[in-house]
C-alpha cells in the first residue's frame, strides 16, 4: 500500500536514456513520441522538463553524482504543475551499475489566504516581480548548461572531425594499398595465365606423348604389363589381352586375379622376388594352346630411381620355337646320315674349329666325337711344321668361297702321319659369306 500510494513515480534509464524500468504511475510526465516506437527518456518527457532535464542528466553522467531539479513547471490541460526530478546516479547494487533513477514528485502549491491589504497593486507587482526574477535566473542557467552542452558538443565534433580526418587519412593509405594490391594482382593474373598457358602447353605434350607411347607400345606387337608395388594393374597393352582375360575396369585390380592362358604357376612367385632382388628374370613359357612367350619380369624405375612397381612383358617366340625345333630335327637328321656315311665327314666352323665329327672320322683319327669337337683342327690333326702352310690354304679357301680336292697332311690314329686327298665344300650364308667347311674322305 505504502509502495502504491504514497512512493512517487519514476524510472529507471541506462546513459543513453534507454528505459529500462518503469515504477508508478509516470503519465503525467511522459508521453510516447509520434512516429516509430521509441522508449527514451528524451523522447518521451513532456513539454517543460526537456531543457533543464536534457543538462543535469548529462552532468549526472560526467560526475557521477546526484541532483535535483526543483519546481519544473509542467503543462496539463491547459494548466500547469510544479514538480521536482530526482536525478540519481547508481553504483550498487553491482548488477545495477552505471543506470540512473530518475523520481518525479508534484510540488503542493501554496494558496495565500491571507486579507488583501489596501495597497494590493504594490504586493501583486512585487509578487510578480519576483517570479520574473525566479524565470530570468531559471532562464541563465538554462543558458549556461545550454552554452556548456555547446561547448561539450563542439569539442565532441572537434575529436569527431580528427577522427575522421585520420580515418580518411587512414582510407586513402588503404585505398593507395588497394591500388597497390591492384596492380599486384593484375601482374599475378597475367603471370598466372603465363603459367596456365605453359601448362595447357604441357598437358597438351604430356597427351601427344601418352599416345605416342601407346601407339609405340602396341606397335611392338610385345605383350606388356604395368604393375604398381602392390602388383595392382596399372596399365596394359592390347596385346596383353590375348593371355590374360583383362577389360578396363581391371585397372587397380591385383595381378594375382588375372587368369591366363600360361603354363607358369610361379608367376606371382618370380614378381615378388623381382621386387625384392631387383634382378629381372627371363623365362621361356609355353600356354595351354601351344604358343611360347619369353616371359621378362623386370623392375619399373621412375626418373629419379625410384622403384614404383614392376614391368612384365610377354613375346611371342612361337615361330622361333617352331623354327628351332625344325632345327633340331634338321640337325638330328643330318647326324644321323654324316653317321651311317662310310666316308670320313668332318665339319669346320669359319675360324676352323671342329663342328661335326662322324664315326668314320672317329675311327680314321682315333678321337671320340665328344672330346673333338670345339677343338682347333689344325692344332690337333696336322703336323707341326706343315700347320702354318695349311691354315693359309684353308682361309684362302674361304675367302674364294671355292672348294674343291686338294691334298693334305694329318695325324691319323696310331700317331701315323699320312698325305690324305681331301673333297672341301664351303658354306656360305644368304649374304654369300663363308660359315665353315666340309670335309670329306672315301
Amino acid at each position: 500500500m505504502v509502495l502504491q500510494n504514497f512512493s512517487p513515480a519514476g524510472v529507471l534509464v541506462n546513459e543513453n536514456g534507454d528505459i529500462i524500468y518503469i515504477s508508478g504511475r509516470t503519465g503525467k510526465y511522459l508521453e510516447p513520441a509520434v512516429g516509430k516506437a521509441n522508449l527514451n527518456i528524451f523522447a518521451m518527457l513532456r513539454e517543460g522538463l526537456r531543457h533543464e532535464f536534457s543538462a543535469a542528466f548529462r552532468k549526472a553522467i560526467i560526475n557521477k553524482e546526484s541532483l535535483v531539479l526543483h519546481n519544473l513547471k509542467l503543462g496539463t490541460n491547459g494548466g500547469t504543475r510544479t514538480v521536482n526530478i530526482n536525478i540519481q546516479w547508481i553504483d550498487k547494487p553491482e548488477p545495477l551499475y552505471g543506470t540512473i533513477m530518475i523520481i518525479f514528485t508534484d510540488v503542493p502549491e501554496i494558496h495565500d489566504t491571507r486579507p488583501r491589504i489596501k495597497k494590493g497593486g504594490k504586493t501583486y507587482a512585487s509578487i510578480r516581480q519576483s517570479e520574473l526574477e525566479n524565470e530570468l535566473e531559471h532562464t541563465r542557467e538554462e543558458m549556461q548548461s545550454i552554452l556548456e552542452e555547446m561547448q561539450t558538443s563542439q569539442e565532441e565534433l572537434k575529436s569527431a572531425n580528427e577522427e575522421l580526418q585520420s580515418t580518411n587519412e587512414e582510407l586513402q593509405s588503404a585505398n593507395e594499398e588497394l591500388t597497390t594490391s591492384k596492380e599486384e594482382m593484375q601482374s599475378l593474373n597475367e603471370e598466372l595465365q603465363t603459367v596456365n598457358a605453359e601448362l595447357q602447353a604441357k598437358v597438351d605434350d604430356f597427351l601427344r606423348v601418352n599416345n605416342d607411347m601407346k601407339n609405340l607400345l602396341n606397335s611392338t606387337d610385345i605383350a606388356t604389363l604395368f604393375l604398381d608395388k602392390e602388383l595392382n594393374i596399372r596399365r596394359y597393352t592390347i596385346q596383353a589381352t590375348t593371355i590374360f582375360k583383362l577389360i578396363k575396369s581391371d585397372i587397380g585390380r591385383p595381378f594375382t586375379d588375372l587368369v591366363s592362358d600360361l603354363i607358369y604357376p610361379e608367376l606371382s612367385a618370380d614378381a615378388f622376388e623381382v621386387l625384392r632382388t631387383l634382378i629381372f628374370i627371363q623365362k621361356q613359357i609355353a600356354t595351354g594352346d601351344g604358343r611360347w612367350f619369353s616371359v621378362r619380369i623386370m623392375p619399373y624405375r621412375t626418373f629419379d630411381d625410384r622403384i614404383d612397381g614392376l614391368v612384365i612383358t610377354f613375346i611371342n617366340i612361337s615361330d622361333l620355337k617352331q623354327v628351332e625345333v625344325k632345327y633340331h630335327e634338321t640337325e638330328q637328321m643330318n647326324h644321323f646320315l654324316i653317321d651311317s656315311s662310310s666316308d670320313v665327314i668332318i665339319k669346320l666352323s669359319a675360324d676352323l674349329k671342329i663342328l661335326e665329327f662322324n664315326s668314320e672320322a672317329e675311327t680314321f683319327f682315333g678321337k671320340k666325337r665328344e672330346d673333338s669337337v670345339n677343338q682347333y683342327f689344325i692344332h690337333m690333326f696336322i703336323p707341326e711344321p706343315v700347320r702354318k702352310k695349311t691354315e693359309k690354304d684353308m682361309n684362302e679357301m674361304l675367302k674364294r668361297l671355292t672348294g674343291g680336292k686338294f691334298k693334305m697332311q694329318v695325324i691319323t690314329a696310331g700317331g701315323n702321319v699320312r698325305v690324305i686327298e681331301w673333297s672341301a665344300n664351303v658354306i656360305r650364308n644368304n649374304l654369300m659369306m663363308p660359315t665353315g667347311i666340309i670335309m670329306t674322305k672315301k
